[in-house]
């Protein structure tokens, strides 16, 4: 729901300035987060599409079995990298035909490209040099899907990430899944291991992706279940509806995540997973955290946790404790979509360290993507923003993942495509709005310059906002894309040719859009993530609103920490704009990011900001 603010520039510069008093920095001895997840910056990499470093690996169609869609196709290959995305190949048609399989949904989900860990550490240079230092990893645990949400395991990692399949399936076999004392290290796993150690190697954090609401249907223990029924040592496992008894004319049904059949829901209880489930998950936390027993530097250095507002609260508080015993620096972070009110419960402390923050991109949206109609004013969203600074204890707000796209969203680019067609806000109906392929007034074509002008004023408050901005593997080299599944394409590189894209969801055909890398884009990120990282105060440093003018639609904050002032300016209007502030400093001010000029007179720094831009100025 939509909440307006009426507040006079005054009240609100006395209200910024508590809360600039609340969130400074310099004391940090009541905080509970780790102080190193203040200063990261983070990439998301959804594996199967980053980088296919071992073909050699890539999976074969029985690889795939009880993935959705579960109908097995007639043929079946790995999917071309560079190919248009809704252009379906020559073995699709096949399998529309035979099966008759019209939905363009169907294909792109069963495709696979082949993305693999190799490919992540072949690329570890890329990150680093982009000014990269914490990585969120979606699943890569043993799974038969595309998004490995339907994990078969959480002790290891899925055989066709790392380079040997075939011989790790057999080893998995030979092992008892309850009991941790059996579990062997098979080659992804030790390529897992490589990939942390060569991470750290370059400053470079991992933290991996916890799905512990569900598995998926090849799971070892819903295997057993489905076979054994009552007889199962996982009958109390899973949210068994009804067991297969002819005599009782029953047959096996259970609980799927919102439904969702492939994904059979853990029981719980009123303290979150049972026993068993959660005996489990507490295991695999271990091994991966310290491997075999080397030490905490070996291993993950914190958790994304999926759908947390799906276990109760209990649960996150046991396991919490485990994992700072394990590693009292480790990050925890929840995707946990909702209001305000309702993820605060989750940050006191004894649960998560800090959350995917939609919310913040839910503001950002508001202010700099949706229509004049749409649209909040630069009072509003001061206001929204200080409501989510001071929502957490002390500390959480610096850590929290500023974020935009992600695998569940559509894409930035597109986003501004796209502004409009619904509020960012109410998560569920723009979630399908935002699906292309549910959605035919979507558009899916390339976002212009203007578009990517306004992705680079949202980009200037993530690398400079309080909190820890996080990218969305290709945001940096303009990928574009609607929501699930078309914000999973694959990445965007250099040594690869792609086809450009023409065709529609519907199958007709469009104006060609040129697929490349869009080199401008990419050097303002790796620009605004220099100048983050080479100055703590955009980091660390303390925050205060200096300007928030509703008539030239224009916002100015301040971050101060004993190593440098910045100020970060913001003209959200469509024409160019004037800014004048207040300037009783000695020193020079000095502009480190964009298109403006200024002068210093009658102790006033006069700044010209052209339309829908931003720039960045040391005053001390």
């Amino acid at each position: 729901m939509k909440r307006f603010f009426q507040m006079s520039l005054l009240a609100l510069s006395v209200n910024a300035i508590a809360v600039t008093q609340a969130y400074s920095q310099d004391n940090n001895k009541n905080e509970f987060v780790p102080q190193w997840a203040k200063k990261a910056v983070w990439y998301q990499i959804f594996p199967e599409r980053f980088r296919n470093g071992d073909p050699s690996n890539d999976p074969k169609v029985d690889d795939i079995k009880g993935a959705d869609p579960i109908k097995q196709p007639v043929q079946w290959r790995i999917h071309p990298w560079g190919s248009d995305w809704y252009e379906l190949q020559d073995y699709e048609r096949v399998n529309k035909a035979a099966n008759d399989e019209h939905e363009i949904s169907t294909h792109l989900l069963r495709r696979r490209y082949g993305g693999d860990l190799q490919g992540v550490i072949d690329k570890l240079d890329y990150l680093k040099d982009l000014g990269i230092n914490a990585i969120y990893l979606n699943p890569v645990f043993d799974s038969p899907s595309l998004h490995k949400y339907d994990a078969a395991s959480y002790h290891h990692i899925d055989p066709n990430f790392g380079p040997d399949p075939v011989g790790d399936r057999k080893l998995m076999a030979q092992e008892n899944p309850l009991d941790p004392k059996t579990w062997i290290w098979t080659k992804a796993d030790e390529l897992a291991l490589e990939l942390i150690d060569k991470a750290h190697q370059k400053g470079i954090r991992i933290i991996f992706d916890g799905v512990f609401n569900h598995m998926g249907i090849n799971s070892f223990a819903f295997q057993d279940l489905a076979k054994n029924q009552e007889n199962s040592d996982y009958k109390n496992w899973f949210t068994v509806i009804s067991f297969k008894d002819e005599r009782k004319g029953t047959e096996f049904d259970y609980q799927g995540w919102f439904g969702v059949k492939s994904l059979p829901e853990f029981k719980e209880d009123e303290h979150g997973l049972v026993t068993g489930p959660k005996q489990y998950v507490f295991a695999a936390t271990k091994r991966w955290m310290n491997p075999k027993g080397k030490g905490r530097e070996y291993g993950i250095d914190g958790w994304r946790l999926d759908v947390a507002y799906c276990i109760a609260h209990g649960f996150w508080k046991d396991w919490r404790q485990l994992v700072k015993s394990i590693n009292p620096e480790a990050y925890l972070t929840a995707e946990i979509v909702d209001t305000p009110e309702n993820v605060k419960p989750y940050m006191q402390g004894d649960e998560f360290d800090g959350e995917m923050n939609y919310n913040f991109a839910f503001t950002a949206a508001e202010f700099f993507f949706n229509p004049e109609k749409m649209a909040i004013s630069p009072t509003e969203f001061d206001s929204k923003l200080a409501e989510l600074r001071s929502l957490y204890p002390q500390g959480v707000a610096y850590v929290v993942q500023n974020l935009f796209g992600s695998h569940d969203s559509n894409r930035i680019g597109s986003h501004i495509v796209n502004r409009g067609i619904a509020n960012f806000r109410d998560w569920q109906d723009y979630f399908t709005t935002s699906q292309a392929v549910i959605n035919p007034d979507y558009k899916v074509s390339k976002p212009t310059s203007y578009d990517l002008q306004l992705q680079r004023l949202f980009t200037l408050l993530q690398m400079t906002y309080v909190g820890a901005p996080m990218l969305y593997y290709g945001d940096e080299v303009g990928m574009w894309g609607a929501n699930d599944p078309d914000s999973r394409k694959p990445m965007i590189w250099s040594d690869i040719k792609y086809q450009a894209e023409r065709y529609n969801p519907d199958g007709s055909v469009r104006s060609p859009d040129k697929v490349t890398i869009n080199t401008s884009l990419k050097q303002t990120y790796k620009q605004l993530i220099a100048i983050r990282n080479a100055n703590p105060a955009l980091s660390i440093g303390s925050y205060k609103t200096m300007l928030a003018d509703d008539t030239k639609n224009v916002f100015v904050f301040e971050r101060e920490h004993h190593t440098g002032t910045f100020w970060v300016l913001f003209n959200n209007s469509t024409e160019n704009q004037e800014i004048s502030l207040s300037y009783l400093k000695s020193k020079k001010p000095d502009l480190l990011y964009g298109d403006a000029d200024y002068t210093v007179l009658d102790k006033e720094l006069v700044v010209n900001l052209v339309a829908k831009s931003g720039a960045i100025i040391r005053v001390n």
